[in-house]
């Protein structure tokens, strides 16, 4: 099962890593001003996972694929790693649909 891991920055914002049951980041937060504001970012997550429409599929400018994850006002929650392939990217967006939903949340 899939868990959210919460932490703070250098800088004293908030940031969220969503992992895998296998201990691998799927997908990563942008930066908070507060606890409470990353805390809705994993709710937002949770609750637009299960949509594909909600995930942007992109490209890096150096050809690799990857993913956003778009809330339903078109704001990116959280963004992938940089995948070898699209076929990689795919298994990625899948396992953020099928961990992300009922993951627990912690704090690291």
């Amino acid at each position: 099962m899939g868990k959210f891991e919460i932490k703070t920055t250098a800088k004293g914002n908030f940031m969220f890593n969503l992992k895998a049951g296998n201990g691998q980041i799927i997908l990563t937060s942008e930066q908070y001003n507060s606890k409470a504001a990353c805390e809705n970012g994993v709710e937002s997550v949770k609750k637009n996972a299960s949509e594909d429409g909600r995930f942007e599929r992109k490209e890096a400018k150096d050809g690799s694929p990857y993913f956003n994850l778009k809330a339903s006002n078109g704001q990116v929650i959280g963004k992938s790693e940089m995948y070898s392939s699209s076929s990689a990217m795919e298994n990625g967006i899948s396992s953020v649909k099928k961990n992300a939903p009922d993951a627990s949340v912690e704090e690291i």
